[in-house]
């Protein structure tokens, strides 16, 4: 019986597999006696280390546990009964995941928009690359969102970007297999600048608000009982803030431990501690900045 290879139809296109896919190619064949079956492999015996094959009266049997890119390539199956013979090739891809594109490059920022350029992977896990995915990402959430998938050109623009907000792109590759594992990311970010008239303050002269001390509550003459604080108030106003001197009959009174001075959001007050009938007299408060000076006096009577 003359030897006879029935080749499955789905085989008689390129068989397309992923990387770590089991491979099970059952061929059956008819002739008597029992034929010899030799396997090839672009041009050269097969290799039998990392593929299995079986043979029996009716069929031949190629496995492959893990598919591995080196497994793609062009096989062929002779048949072979004394000088007569059979054959039929079969044609094996197997494919990967792809690597990132590469050169990605922010080409232009304008408006709303960034124009990006870049170049295919170097790596396209043995397939035809089908398309990107174009992602971007805001650089203060860095969440990554979608612009484009199955993307077929290697430039695109992205629109619709918000104004003062900088961004970040990234493409993934994509083949049969699907995208590839990492993407390709822009290094530097594109800055939406803010568009429009731009307000330019008019320019003022700085106003000098220094003025001279100037007394706005005056000091009120007292008379009180001796051996009870008591104490003398007025306010001041002046920028710079003045230094206060406090005098009682011209005499200075800071260095004096039975006076104690306030200064508070302009109220001066000066506080004598336990006065006898000898802290009588005229008290002067004088307030001195660098645009001037003033002064103000009460008398102070003690019984």
């Amino acid at each position: 019986e003359r030897p006879k290879i029935w080749l499955p139809r789905h085989l008689r296109q390129t068989l397309v597999k992923k990387v770590g896919e089991t491979i099970n190619i059952v061929i059956p064949f008819q002739g008597k006696p029992r034929p010899k079956i030799i396997w090839m492999k672009d041009g050269k015996t097969l290799d039998s280390k990392d593929v299995g094959i079986r043979n029996s009266n009716t069929d031949t049997i190629l496995f492959i546990r893990k598919a591995e890119l080196h497994h793609s390539g062009a096989y062929e199956v002779i048949l072979q009964i004394e000088n007569m013979t059979d054959k039929v090739a079969i044609t094996m891809q197997i494919i990967d995941k792809p690597g990132p594109p590469q050169n990605i490059k922010l080409v232009d920022v304008w408006g709303f928009n960034a124009a990006l350029e870049w170049t295919p992977p170097q790596d396209d896990g043995n397939a035809q690359i089908l398309g990107y995915t174009v992602q971007k990402a805001d650089k203060k959430t860095m969440e990554w969102y979608t612009v484009f998938d199955h993307y077929r050109r290697t430039n695109c623009v992205v629109s619709d970007l918000i104004m003062g907000n900088e961004y970040f792109f990234r493409i993934f590759s994509e083949n049969l297999c699907g995208l590839s594992e990492t993407a390709a990311t822009t290094k530097n970010p594109a800055y939406i600048q803010k568009t429009g008239t731009t307000y330019k303050p008019p320019s003022y002269k700085e106003h000098d608000f220094s003025e001279p001390p100037k007394f706005t509550h005056p000091l009120v003459n007292r008379s009180v009982i001796a051996g009870y604080n008591t104490t003398l108030s007025c306010a001041v106003r002046g920028i710079p803030k003045p230094k206060i001197f406090w005098y009682k009959n011209k005499m200075d009174l800071s260095g004096d431990a039975k006076y104690r001075m306030f200064s508070k959001q302009g109220v001066l007050t000066l506080e004598i501690r336990k006065p006898t009938p000898f802290d009588s007299g005229c008290y002067t408060c004088k307030a001195v900045n660098e645009c001037g000076e003033a002064e103000i006096e009460c008398r102070l009577d003690v019984r």
